[in-house]
């Protein structure tokens, strides 16, 4: 069957559902429109790209020109709306200004606005007719059109149908566990929004956070981003304190030698410095893990006693009932039965430990996931076979290691890439042009 078949042998191209407005799913959006493709563009948030909006306050460490794919570029010339001139291209743009400047823009072009649909999530996705473990590889299951359950903003649900789907939901918004081992630490599920998990923009909320004893758990670029913001409050607003939990003991910045990213190796050397202690409002807690949480009220009426080297951070508001005790313990050693473990007590808890895609979107499908990183599997393996290094060494692998057993659906992205966090914009972009390329090409 051709890959531009619908189920059922008609030759009509066929319909696409997109899951996702953000920078992928936008580009796959443009690449449908481009092959005269009916598709349909499904995006959770109000706005398109909402996520990039989540974060909208920090900063890239990649410039303008590496983050407006030329796809992206060539449509907004040509509506008349360009993206940034040349002589802003070496700027990095913050969140904010990529999604007003660039997604905006693309999301509000006559070729993509009338297909896209704020506010609509797709819970999951099925095979009209059958269930997972049937029709395991067979032409049959191709046929057979994609049912997509939608939640919609007013809170009605519904389905629809496609033939082929892009997944392109990335990974933000799907935070890790703060606890050892990626589990929930105990009281983290109970405790819910009460830990933050995003970066915090203290140009608008400063005086939520301005002195306020804050354990991060974290040492990627968003926890290196937010120790550093957090050091910088502290020269202006005495009292506030960073306790900073480190899985490793000598964790890895993710900045390589002579950096081709000045602001990710600017990032990276601020890190290392605020962790062997140049400020005195971080405290470094290294190779150690996130045994439990809980209200400091709860923890003191029931918790376990505190440990040896028990720091606190109790100052005048000693009585407030929003603190938070957190049990620490060494990594890959303490168990949680309180040997060795200490605690201390905390006005927020910010876990910033990274994300991974939300899989139950497509538990009812055959995706053959990679069991160390949950992307897709032949990718996965193609992605550690080469090394995965830099993220700037990333190059796409071909539409084969986009294929799963599942025919006519692909994951493309940030979510592609699993646990594995090396994924760069530019691959993406290659991911779209690979899997247009064979839907309009016989199998």
């Amino acid at each position: 069957m051709p890959a531009t078949a619908a189920p059922g042998g008609s030759d009509r191209r066929p319909r696409l559902a997109i899951l996702g407005a953000g920078p992928i799913g936008l580009e796959a959006a443009l690449a449908a429109a481009d092959a005269g493709m009916p598709f349909t563009i499904y995006e959770a948030g109000q706005e398109a790209a909402a996520n990039v909006r989540a974060w909208g306050h920090v900063h890239l460490f990649t410039p303008w020109r590496m983050n407006v794919s030329p796809r992206m570029r060539r449509h907004l010339e040509a509506a008349g709306a360009a993206p940034p001139a040349d002589h802003e291209e070496a700027a990095c743009p913050t969140g904010r200004e990529l999604a007003e400047r660039v997604y905006d823009r693309v999301a509000a072009l006559p070729q993509v606005a009338p297909r896209l649909r704020l506010g609509t999530r797709v819970v999951t996705v099925g095979r009209e007719g059958l269930l997972k473990h049937e029709e395991i590889a067979t032409a049959e299951r191709g046929r057979r059109p994609f049912l997509l359950l939608l939640a919609e903003r007013d809170g009605g649900e519904r389905v629809e149908r496609a033939d082929a789907v892009i997944d392109a939901t990335g990974t933000f918004g799907q935070p890790n566990s703060l606890g050892d081992g990626g589990i929930p630490a105990p009281g983290e599920l109970q405790l819910g929004g009460e830990i933050r998990r995003a970066i915090p923009d203290l140009a608008r909320d400063a005086a939520d956070w301005a002195g306020r004893t804050v354990l991060l758990a974290g040492a990627g670029a968003s926890a290196q981003t937010a120790v550093r913001g957090l050091a910088e409050l502290a020269r202006s607003a005495p009292g506030t304190r960073v306790i900073w939990a480190l899985r490793r003991a000598a964790p890895a910045w993710g900045s390589p030698p002579d950096d081709p990213l000045p602001e990710r190796a600017r990032l990276a050397a601020a890190a290392a410095e605020l962790a062997a202690g140049a400020s005195p409002a971080v405290t470094v807690q290294r190779g150690v893990v996130v045994e439990a949480v809980a209200h400091a009220a709860v923890a003191a009426a029931g918790g376990p006693e505190r440990g040896a080297g028990a720091d606190d951070g109790r100052d005048a508001r000693d009585d407030r009932d929003d603190r938070m005790t957190v049990t620490l313990g060494r990594a890959g050693g303490s168990g949680l039965d309180g040997d060795g473990a200490w605690q201390v007590t905390v006005d927020r808890v910010l876990s910033l430990t990274g994300a991974v895609g939300d899989h139950q979107i497509y538990r009812q499908l055959q995706v053959h996931e990679c069991y160390a990183t949950c992307g897709p599997i032949k990718l996965s393996a193609a992605v550690l076979g080469a090394g995965a290094g830099d993220c700037l060494e990333q190059a796409s692998h071909g539409v084969e290691a986009l294929t799963n057993p599942e025919p006519g659906f692909f994951i493309l992205g940030s979510k592609s890439y699993g646990r594995n966090n090396s994924f760069l914009l530019r691959v993406g972009w290659d991911q779209v042009t690979e899997v247009f390329a064979a839907l309009r090409s016989p199998d």
